[in-house]
C-alpha cells in the first residue's frame, strides 16, 4: 500500500441523490459528499429532484452530519435564462452549498462575477481529458474537475501531477458511450438535448452494422453502441494511488436501496484500503452490486482501451445477477446449475437473446433440489429445478439453453432499507469533554466536537461543594456525561480537573449535557460564508450589431475529402477548414489551398489526451492561416505557443461548436481567452440564436448553416470492435483506412462512422440539415460569416450546395428556396434540424 500520496482524510466517497430517501440511504452508508440536482438546470432532468426552496433545509441535514452537498448545474444555459440561473446561484451561495458542478463557462464566468470564493466544480461535461484542459480553467478558480471517463489511469495520474488540481473520478455507474457534453444524438433525433438534461438515451437502441454499403450479419449483437456498467470497486487501490481524490458513483435516476449498496461496498473498500487491508471485494459483494442494477460490468477505460470489452451487444438494460442457463424443462418449471445463490422471492427473466420482444419472468415460487423443496437458499453450484409463479411464466417460450438473470432479491433489499429508514441518528461523531472547577464555583465545562472543531462552554447554575460523603469521580462523570444516546455525538475523551473532593446534584450534570449538545449540535449545520455581489446579468452585454448587406457576408466550406476542397476552390470559397481523417491528408489540402491564393484553416480533433500535443505541433509546422479549435486542451496548446514565442506568425483560433458556446457570456469567455472567432453550440433553436446574438458582438461569430449533424463521438471504435480480431489501434489492422461503416436504425437510415486521427469515432446523421430559411434573420443581427460543412458529398453536389448559399447570401433566392432545392435534389431529403425544435 502506497498511502504517501493521498491521506485517507483527502478521499471523498461522492454519492448520487434523486430524492430524500436516496439522500439519506447515501449518508447512513458512509458518503462524504452528496450531488444532487434542483428542478432546473441539471444533468437528470428525469430524477425527481428537489426544490429550490429546499436548498437551505437540504445543506443542514447534510453538514449535521458532516457530509457536503454539491448542486448539478451541469448543462448548458440559453441566454434567456441568465437571469433564473443568477437566482439559484444566489440561493446556493445563501444555503451554504459545498460547490456547484457546472458544464457552462458562461456560467463559470458569471458565478465569479457573482462571487469569487464560491467553489466551482467543472463537469465531466466539460469533456476535460488532459492536463492542458485542467489549465485552461485555471483563471477561473475551479476547486477540482471531473475527468472524461475515457481517461485511463496512466493518463489520470498525469494529469493529476501535471495539472496540479484534485481530481474526480466516475468509479460505478451507467457509461456513456459518447464523451460527455459532446453527443447531439438526443437533440439530432428528438429535440432533447444531452446537454440539457434530457438524454433519450439513443445509445440504447439496436442498430445494424453497414460495411461498404452491405449488411453485416452480427448474429444476436444489436447493441452496437450500448456500453457496460463502470464498476471499478477492485481497482481502488490503484485509483487512490493514482492520485483520485474524490470517487464518484452515477446514479441520480436509481433507487435508494441502489444507493444504500453501491455506497456501503465503496465505503469498506476505501477504508479497508487505508487500514492496511485487502481492498478487493469478495464474489458475494459483487454479485450484491450486480443485481442492484448492472448491464454487465466493466473497467471502461480506466485499464485502457480494450474495445472487446466496453459493449457486450445483446442487451441494453439492466440484468441482475447470472444464474445459469435452462438444462431442461419441467412441466411446472426448469432444471439450472446455478452459478449464484437463489431462493424463493427473488425475481428471474429468462433470456432467449432477443430484448426487443417481450421476456418471460417473475418470482420464484419453489426452489427444489432432487425433488425436495428448499426452504433456504440454494447455492452457488447446486443443480436445482426453479418452479416459477403460476400466471408468471409461460414455459412453453422458453428453450434449452436461455439463460436465466436473478432480477430482484427482496431479502437485500429490505436488508438496505433498514439501514437508512430508522429513527436512530446515521452516524455519530466523537466529542471530548473537559470538566474544571473548586469549591464555591460553578462547574465548569468545554465540550468540543472533534470533527466538526467547534467548541462550547457550558457551566452549572449552583457552585460547586465540599462532598460529605461520596465526591464526584471520573467514573460519575464519564457515564452521566457519556449518556449521548439518540443524540450524534457519543463521548470519546474526559478530561477531569477537580480542586478537592466536591459535589453538585445530578440534575446539575444532566442539564449541563443536554445544554452542550443542543449547543454543539447547532453549530454543525450552520452554512460556509461566501461573498456575494450584485452583478446586472446583462451589465456586460453587447449593443445590437448592425444588419449585414447583401453581398458582403462570407461563405467557409469544412471538407472532409481533398476532391471537396479541390470543388470548394473552384466554387470560389475563400476559406476552406481541412477536417480530415488522417493528418498524413492535411499537407495536400494546404498545397491546393495555398496554389488557389485562399486561405485554410485545420481542425482539431474534438478530444485532447495526455501526450497527443504532437499532433498540434503538427499542424502548427504545416502554418496554416487559421485553426478551428474543438476542445479547450488543444486551446490551451495554442494559446501557450503563442505567448511562449511571441514573435512567429499564429494561425487565427477559431472556436468550433463543440466548445458548447449557448449565451453571451461564453463567448466573451473564449473571445477574451484568445480567440479570434466562435461558433454556437448546437443545442441553440432558432430563438435562442437569436436571444443570443442580440447579446453578443456578432463578428466575433461564425453560425454553421449546413451540415450533417455530428451525433455520437466515441473512444470505443466501431471498426475494432466489430470488424476486426483486435482490442485497440495496435493491433486491429486498421480496417477504417480499407472501409466505411454505418449504423442503420430501425427506420432503416444509415448513419456514417467517421474515425479521427486518435481512433476515435463520430457516428454521423445520415440526413443534412440546412438553416438556410433563417440567413436573413442571422444577417439582419449582424453575423456575416457562415460555414457549410460536408461529409461524403461528391465534388458536384459541394459546387451545388456552396452556389445555392452564395446566391442566398447575394439576396438573389430566399432560404427557403434554398431549403428546397437541397430536398428536391438529395436522395434523403435535407431536414430543417436542431434550429425548428
Amino acid at each position: 500500500m502506497n498511502t504517501s500520496i493521498v491521506r485517507r482524510e483527502d478521499v471523498e466517497l461522492l454519492a448520487p441523490a434523486g430524492d430524500w430517501d436516496c439522500m439519506r440511504a447515501a449518508v447512513a452508508n458512509g458518503a462524504d459528499a452528496i450531488f444532487f440536482g434542483v428542478e432546473k438546470f441539471n444533468a437528470r432532468a428525469r430524477a425527481n429532484n428537489f426544490r429550490m426552496d429546499e436548498l437551505t433545509e437540504i445543506m443542514a441535514f447534510l453538514h449535521s452530519y458532516g457530509v457536503k452537498g454539491f448542486l448539478t448545474f451541469n448543462i448548458l444555459v440559453f441566454e434567456n435564462e441568465l437571469e433564473e440561473a443568477k437566482q439559484l446561484i444566489d440561493a446556493c451561495v445563501d444555503a451554504g452549498v459545498d460547490a456547484v458542478i457546472v458544464q457552462d463557462l458562461g456560467l463559470v464566468k458569471m458565478i465569479r462575477e457573482i462571487s469569487p470564493d464560491f467553489p466551482i466544480h467543472g463537469s465531466t461535461q466539460m469533456t476535460i481529458t488532459s492536463p492542458e484542459a485542467v489549465e485552461f480553467t485555471k483563471p477561473w478558480n475551479m476547486e477540482r474537475v471531473v475527468l472524461g471517463r475515457e481517461n485511463n489511469l496512466k493518463q489520470i495520474q498525469r494529469i493529476g501531477e501535471q495539472a496540479k488540481l484534485p481530481m474526480e473520478v466516475f468509479v460505478h455507474g451507467a457509461l456513456c458511450v459518447s464523451y460527455s457534453g459532446q453527443c447531439l444524438t438526443s437533440e439530432m433525433w428528438g429535440g432533447r438535448s444531452a446537454n440539457r438534461g434530457e438524454c433519450a438515451q439513443a445509445c440504447r437502441l439496436p442498430y445494424d452494422l453497414m460495411v461498404d454499403g452491405e449488411h453485416k450479419p452480427m448474429g444476436d449483437v444489436a447493441y452496437l453502441l450500448s456500453p457496460k456498467d463502470l464498476a471499478a470497486i477492485d481497482l481502488m487501490p490503484e485509483l487512490i494511488e493514482a492520485g483520485v481524490t474524490s470517487f464518484k458513483i452515477e446514479g441520480r435516476l436509481k433507487t435508494p436501496e441502489y444507493v444504500a449498496n453501491v455506497v456501503s461496498k465503496y465505503r469498506k473498500a476505501i477504508d479497508r484500503y487505508f487500514d492496511g487491508d485487502d481492498a478487493r471485494p469478495d464474489p458475494e459483494e459483487i454479485r450484491e452490486l450486480q443485481q442492484s442494477f448492472s448491464r454487465g460490468f466493466t473497467h471502461g477505460f480506466l485499464d485502457g482501451t480494450n474495445n472487446k470489452q466496453l459493449v457486450d451487444g445483446t442487451f441494453p438494460k439492466s440484468r441482475g445477477v447470472y444464474l445459469g442457463r435452462v438444462e431442461q424443462i419441467l412441466r411446472d418449471g426448469v432444471v439450472c446449475r446455478l452459478e449464484a445463490p437463489l431462493k424463493r422471492g427473488d425475481g428471474i427473466v429468462f433470456d432467449a437473446g432477443d430484448p426487443t420482444k417481450k421476456e418471460e419472468g417473475g418470482r420464484v415460487y419453489d426452489v427444489r433440489r432432487k425433488g425436495v423443496k428448499l426452504e433456504g437458499e440454494a447455492g452457488e453450484g447446486w443443480i436445482v429445478d426453479i418452479v416459477p409463479g403460476r400466471s408468471d411464466v409461460d414455459l412453453r417460450k422458453l428453450h434449452v439453453g436461455d439463460r436465466i438473470w436473478k432480477t430482484n432479491d427482496p431479502a437485500l433489499d429490505k436488508r438496505l432499507r433498514q439501514t437508512y429508514e430508522t429513527d436512530k441518528p446515521y452516524r455519530v461523531f466523537p466529542v471530548h469533554v473537559r470538566v474544571s472547577g473548586r469549591p464555591g464555583q460553578p462547574l465548569t465545562t468545554w465540550w468540543t466536537d472533534v470533527q466538526k472543531g467547534t467548541t462550547v462552554r457550558v457551566d452549572s447554575d449552583l457552585e460547586l461543594e465540599v462532598a460529605q460523603k461520596r465526591p464526584m469521580t471520573r467514573e460519575l462523570l464519564e457515564e452521566q456525561f457519556g449518556r449521548l444516546g439518540g443524540t450524534v455525538y457519543q463521548l470519546e475523551q474526559l478530561d477531569v480537573d477537580l480542586y478537592g473532593d466536591v459535589i453538585v446534584p445530578m440534575r446539575e450534570l444532566n442539564s449541563i449535557r443536554r445544554q452542550a449538545v443542543e449547543l454543539l449540535a447547532g453549530e454543525r449545520p450552520k452554512p460556509p460564508v461566501y461573498v456575494k455581489r450584485a452583478v446586472p446579468v446583462y451589465g456586460d452585454a453587447s449593443v445590437p450589431a448592425s444588419p449585414v448587406p447583401r453581398g458582403e457576408a462570407q461563405l467557409t466550406a469544412l471538407c472532409r475529402s481533398l476532391p471537396q476542397v479541390q470543388a470548394a476552390l473552384a466554387a470560389g470559397v475563400e476559406m476552406i477548414y481541412a477536417d480530415f481523417e488522417f493528418i498524413k491528408q492535411f499537407p495536400a489540402a494546404v498545397e491546393a489551398v495555398r496554389a488557389a491564393g485562399k486561405q485554410i484553416a485545420l481542425a482539431t480533433p474534438r478530444i485532447h489526451m495526455p501526450g497527443e500535443n504532437g499532433y498540434h505541433n503538427n499542424i502548427l509546422r504545416l502554418q496554416p492561416d487559421a485553426v478551428l479549435v474543438r476542445n479547450t486542451g488543444a486551446l490551451y496548446f495554442y494559446l501557450r505557443h503563442m505567448r511562449e514565442n511571441p514573435d512567429q506568425k499564429h494561425p487565427v483560433l477559431i472556436g468550433d461548436f463543440s466548445l458548447n458556446i449557448a449565451n453571451h457570456k461564453a463567448v466573451d469567455l473564449f473571445t477574451e481567452a484568445g480567440c479570434d472567432l466562435v461558433t454556437p453550440s448546437y443545442d441553440l433553436n432558432i430563438q435562442q440564436m437569436v436571444d443570443l446574438l442580440g447579446k453578443t458582438d456578432t463578428s466575433r461569430l461564425e453560425i454553421v448553416i449546413h451540415q450533417h449533424m455530428p451525433m455520437f463521438h466515441t473512444e470505443h471504435c466501431v471498426y475494432c470492435t466489430f470488424m476486426s480480431e483486435g482490442t485497440d489501434f495496435t493491433n486491429c489492422g486498421r480496417p477504417c483506412e480499407d472501409h466505411r461503416a454505418s449504423l442503420q436504425d430501425r427506420i432503416g437510415m444509415s448513419h456514417p462512422v467517421r474515425v479521427d486521427e486518435g481512433c476515435r469515432n463520430t457516428v454521423y446523421n445520415a440526413v443534412e440539415q440546412s438553416g438556410a430559411e433563417y440567413l436573413a434573420n442571422f444577417m439582419e443581427l449582424g453575423v456575416s460569416t457562415y460555414r457549410v460543412e460536408f461529409l461524403e458529398e461528391t465534388p458536384e453536389q459541394v459546387r451545388e450546395v456552396i452556389e445555392l448559399y452564395n446566391r442566398a447570401l447575394r439576396g438573389e433566392i430566399s432560404g427557403t428556396q434554398v431549403w428546397k432545392q437541397l430536398k428536391a435534389t438529395n436522395q434523403l431529403g435535407v431536414t430543417r434540424g436542431q434550429l425548428v425544435k
